[in-house]
């Protein structure tokens, strides 16, 4: 059987995807209509399928994506030079819940994790190294340095250091960012201990920070003060990774219920498949892991303006649903305070694959969270409460919401990419293809393909290879990022700097 080269997404679509580069007079059948092609258009893009006059809107996924420029005929390649976005400034929402169960069977699986005092279960053991300031980054380089050398990291899953820049010279709210980001990592299952490295004289003051992180394990996060040490600091330090390594590479993996995972849930380098292959598989896995009694997290709040509805009428609550509200509408007085227009989140990498506005890109992105009704809103650096699936306040930037999602904490973040990306933040990030040519060329950076759905092979068959796959990749297989060693931190930042 011939493979399709579009789709018609939703029976109310105006357009169809091009699941393969067209040319002009090519000729396709929608809906029992021949339509021949205008223009050349490249796989991922739109079609028109119908005649429409300017201003009237281009629907995509049942809902509009935004409006035509001008007047087009059927056949026309759709795209960011026809198409204007309906976004503009904040909205009054009305609460008009959704109850669609999901229909999932417990299946009772397992993964190897480490179950640590508290109860808490990681996907990893390491050790970490978190600098309260960027002051102290070159040391903490060289500790890590020298305890891989010294010990091979034999025993355990890595050593690493999370550098960053902040920690001193922020204020209010830039401030608490910071502290709340660096006290999420040190709180994090994935590791077996923590050296917190300090200056001393930042405005991230040590024991004040040592504070924010409530009743911890004293025996595996432990505090180094560099201006108070007397001599050699690299020695002192060396001393307790020593101590908190020995400890840690006795810690063993064991069976423990997939309930105990949390994933994030994080749309990279878009294009125009990902809506139709990458996306809606992790809402398959996101929606098998809720039914699981496990965790997912959405984030990245500008790339859910167009399809914030959608999300809303699926909160638990009418507590939630105002917690959502106002989660988006913050986000964009965020945008509008420094005078910039809320619907221009695109890239020139979005567009270049076929997403032509923020409409788009969001009906596509927030199909990462399947069908399951939203049982928890977070704020920025907060640390989840809910089982099920929860939404986290973060911006669009890959690096700072990869980072939110696993200090939020999630243990491994599903990355769906169009375009491609090496990289990984503090967890495994796990980066699922859209498109079969990206597979192709990139086999080093994605773990998993979800362009066979363009290939011929149904969602069906593939999901529980996606599924065996994050289970594994929770019990200690490595993602492409771990295995480049392509790991960091970012940390939303939107004030002065003094």
């Amino acid at each position: 059987m011939a493979l399709a080269t579009f789709l018609k997404i939703n029976p109310a679509d105006s357009v169809v995807v091009c699941l393969a580069p067209k040319k002009k007079g090519d000729v396709i059948e929608v809906d029992g209509k021949q339509i021949t092609l205008n223009q050349d258009t490249p796989a991922g893009h739109k079609v028109l399928i119908k005649d429409v006059q300017e201003g009237e809107d281009i629907i995509k996924y049942g809902y509009p994506i935004g409006h035509a420029r001008q007047a087009m005929k059927a056949g026309d390649w759709v795209n960011e030079n026809n198409l204007k976005t309906n976004l503009s400034g904040t909205l009054e929402y009305t609460y008009q819940p959704v109850d669609e169960p999901l229909t999932i069977k417990n299946e009772n699986r397992t993964f190897k994790g480490y179950v640590r005092k508290n109860g808490d279960v990681g996907v990893r053991n390491e050790i970490w190294i978190v600098p309260t300031v960027g002051c102290v980054n070159g040391i903490a380089e060289r500790l890590a340095h020298q305890l891989q050398q010294e010990t091979n990291g034999e025993g355990i899953d890595a050593i690493w250091t999370w550098h960053h820049n902040y920690g001193c010279s922020q204020l209010s709210e830039d401030h608490e960012n910071t502290r709340k980001v660096l006290r999420d990592i040190c709180l994090h299952p994935n590791a077996g201990g923590v050296l917190v490295l300090s200056l001393g004289c930042e405005n991230n003051q040590p024991e004040d920070f040592m504070a924010m992180l409530g009743d911890y394990d004293q025996s595996r996060i432990k505090l180094l003060v560099t201006q108070r040490v007397e001599g050699d600091e690299m020695e002192a330090g060396m001393e307790i990774l020593r101590e908190l390594y020995a400890q840690a590479k006795e810690d063993k993996r064991e069976d423990v219920p997939v309930s105990k995972l949390r994933v994030g849930l994080k749309c990279g380098g878009s294009d125009g498949f990902s809506g139709i292959t990458a996306n809606p598989l992790v809402g398959e896995f996101s929606d098998w892991l809720v039914a699981q009694g496990g965790t997912s997290v959405l984030t990245e709040v500008p790339e859910m303006f167009g399809a914030e509805t959608i999300l809303m009428n699926r909160c638990e609550t009418p507590e939630l649903f105002e917690q959502t509200v106002s989660m988006i509408n913050n986000f964009k007085n965020y945008f509008l305070s420094h005078g910039e227009p809320v619907g221009e989140n695109p890239s020139p990498g979005n567009k270049a694959g076929g997403i032509s506005t923020l409409e788009d890109k969001a009906l596509g992105c927030t199909q990462k969270c399947g069908k399951a009704p939203v049982s928890g809103v977070m704020e920025y650096g907060d640390r989840l409460e809910h089982t099920g699936l929860n939404l986290l306040s973060a911006p669009g930037n890959d690096l700072v919401a990869s980072t939110a999602l696993a200090s939020c904490g999630c243990h491994i973040v599903l990355f769906t990419t169009g375009r491609g990306t090496p990289f990984g933040t503090f967890v495994p990030t796990m980066k699922v293809a859209t498109n079969p040519t990206l597979a192709k060329n990139k086999p080093h950076w994605v773990d998993f393909s979800a362009g066979q759905l363009v290939e011929g092979r149904t969602m069906q068959e593939i999901v529980p290879e996606f599924i065996d796959k994050v289970l594994a990749v929770a019990s200690g297989e490595k993602a492409r990022n771990e295995e480049n060693g392509y790991r960091e931190i970012s940390i939303f930042k939107n004030g002065v700097t003094l």
